[in-house]
């Protein structure tokens, strides 16, 4: 039987009269301004397509505003909790017994005394801990907080040895760990004063109504049974806390002091606390150095990253999705060679690959050598890493031949769960290989991979191997010369925050304020994109 392809109604109507622009857009507008589905689907593919465009521009202020109110709904909430707190505690010391208010003081006390003694031991050890600490160590890394301390290194003759010896005395770099990790300790310990308050609480209204508390025995066996996950995720948390929480807060505190390598806070001088001067200074559109300013050079960076991610993400994104499905099509031989082939080359550590990749389009490497030498086809040696397009685009293309494997294993586990029956239909439809592709493959695809490409995105912003590795941000960029760092036309802005905090000047204030910069440009538009993904928006459409 021959199939019969099914036309589109509006094409087999007469021609319709071409519409002037102000008639095209206007139709896009009154959609824009408001959406009924018979008024997009009058709309032609270039009209829906622009659409698109426009309802996404115009999706991403009302989502930065959305992020907005519900960040000042969230503080206004959070004001709200602790004001109720405060409250709470009032009352109930106002209406707790002896035992209770004993706990205000001595924490634990009112479990012990009503038969909870291992709770109550828990809350008294936890409270000697945190008195014995700010009495040895924690008062005073708070006291010397304000100053990062008071007195650097000094130097003293020593006639026994006849030479100067070197006093080293206050330690800027540990004060500032340690007035944190104080800081940290006194927030752990409120918030467990505020627990041993609600136990507390919660006892005597258990023994008033006639109920029984839970014993010690009963305490040990919800550990390990009803509470069991608490048990477990006790230690992750604190490693969290300690090991990635405090860190970042730490590296916030550090933009706005001048650490560096002049003034490292122990061997040779002490840093100390110079307000909003660094980021003065990175926002600054005054000249560095008789260069370009450090906000022009920032700029320029933060736009080559943002192209950067873009195109290394899309293109590896796109080119690893068509050579999965060529792999996969039907008649295609020795599938699993060409799958074992790509995987070989994930495979192999990127630190040898790049360097050596590196070396094959130098000046001298063996690209040039045979272009010219060999093949005659050049009489100079191409530029890969001496001009800024070449050197571009060839990380570019590099990174494409790195990440497309990568791509292929991800998206060929996703286009085997395609229903074959969709493609069935649309051939029966009358459907080519390339509608098959938009309607059906991609739109497929974009909504199971979406927070894979909004995470992709934002890893290769700070892709740090691929750039480092290849060029180490090469060609070096003249007018940027007296920024911090030697800023080159590759590099994205973690490989600029390296370069600023090595060398003899190691400006680690600098880099701190870069690295705040950075995660307020990622977070914004992983906020932005996050909420405007179909995989977010219509969760259900694929279930």
């Amino acid at each position: 039987m021959k199939r019969q392809k099914v036309t589109d109604p509006e094409k087999v109507s007469v021609k319709r009269k071409r519409k002037s622009p102000k008639e095209f857009f206007g139709e896009i507008g009154a959609i824009l301004k408001e959406y009924t589905d018979k008024g997009y689907l009058r709309l032609s593919k270039l009209q829906k397509f622009i659409y698109k465009i426009l309802a996404f521009l115009r999706s991403i202020p009302l989502a930065i505003a959305r992020f907005f109110k519900n960040l000042g709904r969230g503080i206004k909430n959070a004001a709200l909790a602790v004001a109720e707190e405060f409250k709470d505690v009032g009352r109930t010391f106002k209406n707790g017994d002896w035992k209770t208010k004993t706990s205000f003081l001595i924490m634990g006390f009112g479990n012990i005394a009503r038969g909870q003694v291992l709770r109550g031991l828990l809350f008294l050890l936890f409270e000697i801990v945190f008195i014995v600490y700010m009495i040895v160590a924690g008062g005073y890394w708070l006291s010397m907080l304000p100053s990062l301390g008071k007195q650097g290194p000094t130097q003293s003759y020593d006639a026994v040895l006849d030479a100067y010896t070197t006093t080293y005395n206050d330690n800027s770099f540990k004060i500032l760990l340690y007035g944190v990790l104080t800081i940290f300790f006194i927030v752990a310990f409120i918030y467990t004063w505020r627990l041993n308050i609600k136990q507390n609480k919660l006892a005597e209204q258990f023994l008033k109504s006639g109920k029984k508390l839970k014993s010690d025995k009963d305490d040990l066996h919800s550990m390990v049974d009803e509470n069991f996950y608490k048990t477990l995720l006790a230690l992750p948390l604190t490693g969290i806390l300690v090991f990635t929480v405090m860190p970042i807060v730490f590296m916030i505190l550090v933009a706005f002091t001048n650490y560096d390598g002049a003034h490292n806070g122990f061997s040779n001088n002490l840093f100390s606390w110079v307000g909003l001067d660094n980021f003065n200074t990175l926002l600054s559109w005054q000249s560095a150095g008789g260069g370009q300013s450090y906000s022009a050079t920032f700029g320029e960076i933060l736009a080559w990253t943002l192209i950067w991610a873009f195109l290394a993400t899309f293109t590896n994104y796109f080119l690893g999705m068509f050579v999965a499905m060529m792999i996969n099509k039907k008649g295609i031989r020795l599938k699993k060679m060409w799958r074992t082939i790509l995987v070989m080359t994930v495979a192999i550590p990127q630190f040898i690959s790049l360097l050596y990749v590196s070396k094959m389009f130098a000046r001298n490497g063996l690209i040039n050598l045979t272009l010219k030498d060999t093949l005659g086809w050049i009489s100079q040696p191409l530029p890969f890493w001496e001009d800024p397009m070449w050197a571009r685009a060839s990380v570019i293309l590099i990174n494409v031949w790195i990440g497309i494997p990568y791509l292929m294993l991800i998206t060929t586990g996703i286009l085997m769960n395609i229903p074959a029956d969709l493609y069935e239909s649309a051939r029966i439809d009358g459907a080519n290989a390339w509608q098959q592709y938009t309607k059906i493959t991609l739109p497929y695809m974009l909504f199971i991979t979406g927070p894979y490409l909004l995470t992709s995105f934002t890893g290769n912003m700070n892709n740090f191997n691929v750039i480092y590795l290849l060029t180490g941000g090469a060609p070096t960029n003249p007018a940027a010369s007296g920024a911090a760092g030697s800023v080159g036309y590759t590099d994205l802005l973690i490989t600029w925050l390296f370069k600023i905090t090595t060398g003899a000047e190691s400006q680690y204030y600098l880099a701190s304020v870069v690295g705040i910069m950075v995660f307020v440009v990622v977070a914004l538009i992983s906020l932005v994109v996050y909420n405007v993904l179909p995989s977010i928006k219509n969760e259900e459409d694929y279930q």
